[in-house]
C-alpha cells in the first residue's frame, strides 16, 4: 500500500495498481474508485497506515490513543456526561486505585481531552470539547460539524 494524491490534491490509498489506471481508497469513506495513473503522484514519506487513519476524526484518534481499557473508557465517559466532576468524587465511584485514576487523568490531560479546573472549592476535572465530540462519535449520536 502506498499514499497517493490526485490532481486535485485528493489523498487515497493505492489498493492496486494495473498499466492505465489504479484502484484508490479513500480513508475517509473506505470507498473505492479506479484512477487513471496519469492523474496520481506517490507521496513520498507519508506513511499509508497514517493515511488509513486519517479517515478516523481526529478528537476519536486522539481519545484512542489515550485510552487503555474499558474502565478508563468509562472514566472519561463519566467526566463527560457528569462534569465537571471533583476529584475526589471520582476516586470514590471509579473502581480504580489513585494511582491507576491519576495515571488516566494524566493521560487524557496530555491529550486534551479533560483540564483541570475547581469544582465546588476542591480540585476536579472538565472534558474538553475534544472529549464530548469523540464519545458522541463513538456512541453514533450526530456530531455538530460547525
Amino acid at each position: 500500500m502506498q499514499t497517493v494524491r490526485d490532481g486535485d490534491g485528493e489523498t487515497y490509498l493505492l489498493v492496486k495498481r494495473s498499466a492505465e489506471s489504479s484502484r484508490v481508497r479513500d480513508p475517509a469513506t473506505g470507498a473505492e474508485r479506479y484512477v487513471d495513473n496519469d492523474d496520481l503522484r506517490v507521496v513520498d514519506g507519508e506513511s499509508p497506515l497514517a493515511t488509513a487513519a486519517s479517515g478516523v476524526p481526529e478528537p476519536v484518534r486522539r481519545t484512542l490513543g489515550a485510552v487503555r481499557d474499558d474502565r478508563s473508557l468509562g472514566l472519561l465517559a463519566v467526566v463527560v456526561d457528569e462534569g465537571p466532576v471533583a476529584a475526589i468524587d471520582l476516586l470514590d465511584a471509579a473502581d480504580m486505585c489513585e494511582s491507576d485514576l491519576h495515571g488516566s487523568i494524566t493521560e487524557f490531560r496530555a491529550a486534551g481531552l479533560v483540564e483541570e479546573g475547581e469544582v465546588a472549592g476542591r480540585r476536579g476535572y472538565e472534558a474538553t470539547a475534544v472529549a464530548v465530540e469523540a464519545l458522541e462519535f463513538l456512541r453514533g449520536e450526530p456530531v455538530d460539524d460547525s
